[in-house]
Order: C-alpha cells, then structure tokens, then sequence
C-alpha cells in the first residue's frame, strides 16, 4: 500500500470523461496517494462511478461543481480545497487517460527536491498524436517563451505537471482569467513572471480514438480565439513587466 503524502496530492480535474476516467484513477491511485477528483458539472454518469470509487478507497476523494465551469476553474477549486488541508503542492493531469500516470512519482520526486519550482511536462508525441495539435501548440509555446524572455518552458499547453499551491493561489485570485482552456498557458507564464523557475520532464502522451474510449473537448476555432486573446493578453502584460524581466534576467546571469 502507498504511503500517504501530507504535502503533494495528484488532483485531476474532470468533464463528461467517459469510461476512460475509472482507468485514469485507478492508474494514479496506483502511483499515489491521495488522488482528488473535481467532477466539473459532469453529465455522463461518471460522478456517481467515481464516488463509489471513493467509498472503498481512502486515498481517494471526489470534489463536485454543480455547473461545469472550465478546467481551470475545477484546479481553482481543488487548490483552495487542498491549501485548506494542509498540502503544498498539487500534479495536475487530465481524466481522459492521455496522461502517464506511471511518470507521477517521479515528478513528485523532482518537486520535493526542488519545491520553490514549477515541474512542468515535455510531452513525447506517438503516432496517435493529431498533426494539427502538434502544429498548433508550437504556435502557443512560441509566444510563451515570448512572454517570458524564454525563461524555461518547454511546452506550455501539457497540463500534466506540478505546482506549488500558495503561488497559483496568489496568480488565480489576481486574474478573472484562467478558468478555461486557457489555464494550463496562463498559469505558467504568470508563474514565471512571479519568479518560479521551471523544471522540465519528458512525459508520454497517448491520443486515443473515439472506437477506444477517447473523449476530447477540444474545439479548434473556439479554443484557438480563446488562445489568441490569451496571449494578446499575456503579451500586453509582458511589455509592461519587461524592465522588470529584463532586470531579473540579467541578475541571474
């Protein structure tokens, strides 16, 4: 049986997953102890599958939105949940089992070591993986790095990583952003321009086909005008932290 940690938790925000989602826990509970789940206004059935889940195992505790509110919104209230309960910092990975839940121990390890840090996933793509995604997140890692005077981050749209809890806290509250898709960018280079450095850890992704049980939200015109005012964003915000940044870079040098 696993240990249970008092400082990190596995936290795995989740809508209408599908079936995916009981292997995706079972998979993390095997890693680690405890895993949360914040069922995000879910209408598929998985909320009731995953709370009896929750009554066998200790390890594992389900948090409910009654309305769906955006990936970001479900870590929101995960985090606020779990800084309540004592733990510092959380690994983030998605309910639809494209995440390597076999990597979480040692990415929780690389944080223990390095807990001021954020440890970010490389994603390692496989043929299952869609060219336009792959293209399209170039695009996003590009202004990223932009936005933050390439400070570190290798891929700003993998959302299987880990974060102290008290500075995510402290950029959320701050921005009436970050509560949708555009969380996992966000979160990052607001992060970074708060001073958290960024440790980077190959991670396998695996795409899974609709004929295996693959769920994706995914809307290419939607979620790309909701990147692109993001980083208009960012990118405003950027320019007027730049003599800060720039100060700070040299300094580290």
């Amino acid at each position: 049986m696993i240990s249970r940690s008092r400082s990190h938790l596995v936290l795995i925000p989740s809508y209408n997953p599908g079936q995916k989602v009981y292997e995706t826990v079972r998979a993390a509970r095997e890693q680690w102890n405890p895993v949360w789940v914040v069922v995000d206004g879910s209408t598929d059935g998985t909320a009731q599958g995953l709370a009896d889940f929750a009554r066998n195992d200790p390890g594992l505790r389900i948090l409910l939105r009654a309305r769906n509110g955006g990936k970001g919104a479900a870590v929101l209230d995960g985090i606020v949940e779990a800084a309540a309960d004592g733990y510092t910092h959380v690994l983030t990975m998605d309910s639809d089992g494209q995440h390597p839940a076999d990597r979480i121990g040692v990415f929780m390890a690389a944080s223990a070591a390095n807990p001021h840090a954020m440890v970010l996933g490389e994603p390692v793509f496989d043929a299952s993986a869609p060219a336009i995604r792959i293209k399209g997140r170039k695009i996003s890692n590009w202004w990223a790095n932009l936005e933050t005077l390439w400070s570190g981050i290798h891929d700003s749209l993998f959302g299987f990583r880990v974060y102290p809890i008290t500075p995510l806290l402290r950029v959320m509250r701050s921005s009436l952003w970050m509560r949708r898709f555009d969380f996992d960018v966000e979160a990052v280079v607001r992060l970074s321009w708060s001073g958290l450095p960024a440790i980077n850890l190959p991670a396998p992704v695996r795409y899974f086909s609709p004929e295996e049980g693959g769920v994706s939200h995914f809307n290419y015109w939607r979620d790309n005008v909701l990147l692109t005012s993001m980083h208009s964003r960012l990118f405003a915000g950027f320019i007027l932290r730049l003599p800060f940044l720039g100060a700070r870079r040299l300094l580290r040098r």
